[in-house]
């Protein structure tokens, strides 16, 4: 299982790579993975699609620079 200190990066990387649609990439990865029966995969990303709505939460408007 990947730690608590990878998801959090995991999911500051895609919301710089992918910005205002960071959720979609990781909710759509998601689909992917689960669609591919690898549920362990799809629990990753769903942890991460988590975290990046926590961090959506926290910050300023005009998202990340």
């Amino acid at each position: 299982m990947i730690e608590e200190r990878e998801i959090w990066a995991c999911a500051h990387q895609v919301m710089r790579q992918y910005s205002d649609v960071a959720w979609f990439h990781a909710a759509q990865r998601a689909d992917e993975l689960l669609a591919g029966g690898d549920q362990e995969g799809c629990r990753t990303w769903t942890r991460i699609l988590k975290r990046i709505e926590e961090l959506e939460n926290l910050e300023p408007e005009g998202g990340l620079q």
